[in-house]
């Protein structure tokens, strides 16, 4: 799977994104604190810094970051991750940080590298070297309630694992709507697909404060040459790139988890599992997939301010009518997303084509379907 030419061909630019990782300015609670890799650790291709949550009780310290040096494990075998991850259970129950890399990441795209971050390490599952059996020993683990997995938007992960693998990722703690979440219970009303950017939550001081400038270089390189992510062997900027995705996302979950009432934690955890089955339609219309976290008692009791039920449709809308339905420009679906409180969202260049895909309350569901069937029937 080695090619050395396209490597070869990114160097300089591996080179300046390197330099631009080997410094960086974390910002936490208004303060700050420059973080220098060491040459020591900058000779170590599998090494990384990693904000630690304060332990319960430490006094705080002003306009510092704790910072952890961790490995990075690059693993082509089940046998070098860790026990409690490979075999989940109630009495060692985990948070940890979540992603994927792949080539045009989706149901036909390739999965290649499935990031693991724990408090006291960071593991890169190569999916390309170990392949699918390496992958599916992930399985009770990437589907586990013991294992709570935080990640930043899983929808196209979810539809990678569940179409190549057939891994139901279950238990996510997605960042993207915990934030939303965070800035509803603030008063903020979110605008039409104003979805936080994973760099744009990094850089968000109340919850990390990090600038990812080298973020950019390998967008750049992504640009030039989209089978990036399937080289071997891994190159040190791929080393770094991978476990950059992850290495932050357990500070971020106990920076969020302050802010988060019990109602929005509950639908964070029902946004969260109809967000894994978005794009992943099949035949059994999401039979054989998890049930959806209950409602706890104390918010049922709550008779005047109960949380409505969320579901997930799926629209399929007739050959050559999707135009209707987004209008010039977007128009349309503009206006609907206006008028429902609902998400909306489309398979686009990646698929699945001719669907339409509705989360939120009932009623603003069925509001919009109906008003995406209308637009249907019109005709210009």
């Amino acid at each position: 799977m080695t090619n050395r030419n396209a490597i070869k061909n990114c160097t300089s630019l591996e080179e300046k994104a390197l330099e631009a990782a080997s410094a960086f300015d974390i910002y936490i609670d208004g303060g700050i604190r420059k973080g220098i890799l060491q040459k020591s650790d900058m000779e170590s291709p599998h090494q990384t810094e990693i904000p630690l949550p304060p332990d319960p009780g430490d006094k705080p310290v002003e306009n510092e970051a704790h910072l952890s040096t961790v490995p990075i494990h690059v693993v082509t075998h089940a046998s070098q991750l860790p026990a409690e991850f490979l075999q989940p259970s109630h009495e060692r129950q985990l948070v940890i940080g979540f992603d994927c890399e792949g080539v045009d990441l989706c149901r036909q795209g390739t999965l290649c590298i499935m990031q693991l971050a724990f408090a006291d390490a960071i593991y890169l599952v190569d999916a390309i070297e170990g392949g699918e059996a390496l992958v599916k020993a992930c399985k009770p683990a990437l589907e586990s309630s013991y294992i709570t997995k935080v990640i930043h938007d899983c929808k196209r992960d979810s539809e990678a694992l569940y179409f190549q693998f057939g891994i139901k990722l279950h238990n996510v703690w997605d960042t993207q709507i915990a934030y939303s979440l965070i800035k509803e219970q603030e008063g903020l009303k979110r605008a039409p697909d104003d979805y936080i950017s994973f760099v744009g939550l990094l850089a968000d001081p109340q919850f990390c404060g990090v600038s990812y400038v080298e973020k950019e270089e390998v967008r750049i390189l992504l640009r030039q040459d989209p089978k990036f992510w399937t080289y071997r062997p891994l190159s040190e900027l791929m080393v770094r790139a991978a476990a950059d995705d992850v290495r932050f996302l357990l500070f971020i979950y106990h920076k969020m988890v302050e802010k988060l009432n019990e109602r929005s934690l509950w639908y964070l955890a029902v946004r969260g599992a109809l967000y894994c089955r978005c794009f992943c339609i099949s035949d059994s219309n999401f039979a054989d997939w998890p049930s959806l976290p209950p409602l706890p008692d104390n918010l049922i009791a709550d008779k005047n301010n109960a949380p409505e039920e969320e579901i997930l449709s799926v629209l399929d809308v007739p050959r050559g009518k999707m135009g209707c339905v987004i209008g010039r420009r977007g128009a349309n679906i503009l206006a609907i997303k206006e008028s429902c409180s609902a998400e909306i969202f489309f398979g686009g260049d990646k698929g699945p084509p001719d669907m339409v895909f509705i989360i939120g309350a009932v009623k603003q569901v069925k509001k919009a379907e109906a008003m995406i069937r209308g637009r249907m029937l019109q005709i210009y």
